[in-house]
């Protein structure tokens, strides 16, 4: 996810959190940022992962193994 994504994602969603936070139910504003970084990093492993696979089979194409 783009960084620019992320934070209008946090703009948008402040004033919803700002006001649970007011009506002392803090701890459900905690969660769904909780929940939404979580998101984000899974994606973000995912992507990571996904590299590494294909940097692996990219090495592999370049520099085959021979057998006896």
């Amino acid at each position: 996810m783009k960084v620019s994504h992320i934070l209008v994602v946090l703009i948008v969603c402040a004033w919803p959190l700002n006001y649970l936070y007011q009506r002392q139910l803090g701890a459900i504003s905690f969660l769904l940022l909780a929940i939404f970084f979580l998101v984000i990093s899974i994606k973000e492993m995912k992507k990571q992962k996904q590299a590494k696979k294909t940097k692996k089979t990219d090495s592999e194409k370049a520099h085959p193994q021979k057998f006896k």
